[in-house]
């Protein structure tokens, strides 16, 4: 049935291949797309930078050491009368002034704020590393749906080719019949609107299949004219199970892992804030040297100065207006906002999969349902139009049997692909997205 295509029909698939075209396996796009994704690289880029946040983050616990350098340069005119009733004068007379030394300043104690902001350091690297899975998943979820709906819509386009088929064997039996005076004009009138509305339907359903061409491209982030072929065939998974999906999600959901993360950062923010009650206490040490020189004014022309010093300094917040205690109310306030987010995250994603197994096994069982009505429907078309070639129905059952079969082939595609978006969402859910 299906390879007896029209010379019309041929004609037009040939110019639609003419160019050779890759077999795109999903694999080989899940690969692809995984390669150029943009927000997959964005969120990499981001991961790694808190890696090096992560990596150097104990640094902050070490001392600051620095080298200080300043040298001042004077020119200046100046006259001094001394109580004797000397006076002293100087024309563009040069002073000079030369300081340096090394510094050691060395935080030992902040309330525990060091430490507490390293462990925040390891959260965010965390959250940076569920932002990168969370659009991998994302991205292999919408790469698998995008190409089973390209083999949906080549299902669809099969069938509606056929159809045109069967139109083609209706309008050149009605134009035999009508050149040998069996059949009416009104006969053959009907044939060709019905394959014109066939027609129709090819080149609507061929455009919609190019443009789901352009928006899997567009996934991968390629060249959007590139073309390629799809597998013909929708494998679904018939066995996943709610018990197995349930604690799969509880343990393994990126939103929920992000939600539970982003909690802990709260805690770790609020212990922060609650940090500076405490006293600070900063080691301070260094050696500096230091030279003068001083036009010849005064009692002293030049001087040189060098030592090590040391010391200890400590502050404690005592009132700084109650901004503490606004950020810690803040804070805790916060902390509560995290721990209802989290809990709203969880119900939301618990109910999304009670319905995304609702929907799996209703799409499982349609499947079936329209197998079958496949096989019965394509049967039919062949009965009916054998009778029709002999003469012993009219061309309205012949119509009638086309359109059943169209009809089935159409709700065949769309039942395996429903089930298939299921089946991929439910392991996105469960954080279980694979090839």
């Amino acid at each position: 049935m299906k390879k007896q295509i029209s010379y019309i029909v041929g004609l037009l698939f040939c110019v639609t291949n003419a160019v050779a075209q890759e077999r795109l396996t999903l694999e080989e796009a899940i690969r692809i797309g995984l390669e150029n994704n943009y927000d997959i690289k964005l969120s990499k880029n981001s991961q790694e930078i808190s890696e090096n946040d992560l990596k150097y983050g104990a640094v902050a616990m070490l001392p600051v050491i620095t080298g200080d350098l300043i040298g001042v340069n004077n020119v200046q005119t100046s006259e001094t009368e001394r109580a004797n009733g000397e006076v002293n004068s100087a024309n563009k007379a040069k002073a000079t002034s030369l300081n340096y030394g090394v510094s050691l300043n060395w935080r030992i104690f902040d309330g525990f704020q060091m430490f507490t902001n390293y462990d925040k350091l390891k959260e965010f690297d965390k959250l940076s590393e569920l932002n990168v899975k969370l659009n991998v998943q994302t991205t292999i979820a919408d790469i698998i749906a995008s190409y089973f709906d390209l083999v949906a819509q080549e299902q669809q386009l099969e069938a509606t080719q056929t159809a045109i088929d069967v139109s083609n064997i209706r309008l050149k039996n009605a134009d035999s019949r009508f050149k040998i005076g069996k059949g009416s004009k009104l006969e053959l009138l009907a044939a060709k609107v019905d394959l014109s509305a066939d027609s129709s339907q090819l080149l609507r359903q061929q455009s919609t299949y190019t443009s789901s061409k352009t928006k899997l491209n567009e996934i991968l982030a390629r060249d959007l004219n590139i073309p390629f072929d799809v597998s013909d065939t929708i494998i679904v998974d018939k066995s996943l199970s709610f018990e197995t999906l349930k604690i799969q999600t509880e343990g393994q959901n990126p939103y929920l892992q992000i939600a539970a993360v982003n909690q802990k950062l709260s805690e770790l923010n609020l212990k922060t804030i609650k940090g500076a009650r405490y006293p600070t206490v900063t080691i301070t040490s260094g050696y500096n040297f230091a030279k003068t020189t001083s036009p010849p004014t005064g009692f002293s022309i030049r001087s040189n100065t060098h030592g090590f010093n040391y010391g200890i300094t400590a502050s404690v917040n005592i009132f700084n207006g109650l901004q503490q205690t606004k950020n810690e109310k803040n804070a805790e306030l916060e902390l509560n906002s995290s721990r209802i987010n989290q809990a709203k995250t969880s119900q939301s994603i618990n109910a999304q999969l009670i319905r995304l197994y609702n929907d799996y096994q209703t799409n499982l069982k349609l499947v079936e349902v329209e197998k079958r009505n496949i096989d019965v429907s394509e049967e039919n078309l062949k009965i009916t139009l054998e009778k029709y070639r002999l003469g012993s129905i009219v061309p309205l059952e012949l119509r009638e049997a086309q359109r059943n079969f169209v009809d089935a082939n159409a709700r065949f595609a769309n039942a395996q692909y429903q089930a298939k978006l299921a089946e991929i969402s439910l392991r996105e859910l469960a954080g279980l997205i694979e090839l």
